[in-house]
């Protein structure tokens, strides 16, 4: 089991190294901090069930990392695309996180949404 879980934080910080080479030199956020505050959130994101504090932490932490709105789109982005890469994961938790962990980010965590509309 704990080699999976290594093969998918390494899937998804390589899917956030091709991100941040496509995205605006603006972002003072990377997608290896984005994906790092969330990865204790993977289990969660695929099994539902309770939140853990480590994930909420990352949440609130990515939260207050993204206050500019090129940050933003760069932290919707990361998102966007390291949820995409995820095997088994349900919209449905992604887009939850959020509220679970009484945080407010100003987009859905999908891999639907529309990252460029952040201001």
């Amino acid at each position: 089991m704990a080699g999976v879980a290594n093969k998918l934080v390494t899937m998804l910080l390589v899917c956030a190294l091709v991100v941040a080479t496509m995205t605006s030199v603006d972002a003072t956020l990377s997608c290896g901090q984005v994906v790092g505050n969330l990865t204790p959130c993977l289990n969660y994101l695929k099994n539902g069930g309770p939140v853990p504090a480590l994930c909420c932490n990352g949440v609130r932490s990515l939260a207050g990392s993204a206050k500019s709105a090129p940050d933003r789109r760069q932290a919707c982005q990361c998102l966007k695309t390291a949820a995409g890469g995820i095997s088994g994961l349900k919209e449905n938790y992604a887009a939850a996180l959020p509220a679970a962990c009484r945080v407010t980010i100003p987009y859905k965590i999908s891999t639907k949404t529309n990252c460029n509309a952040m201001l």
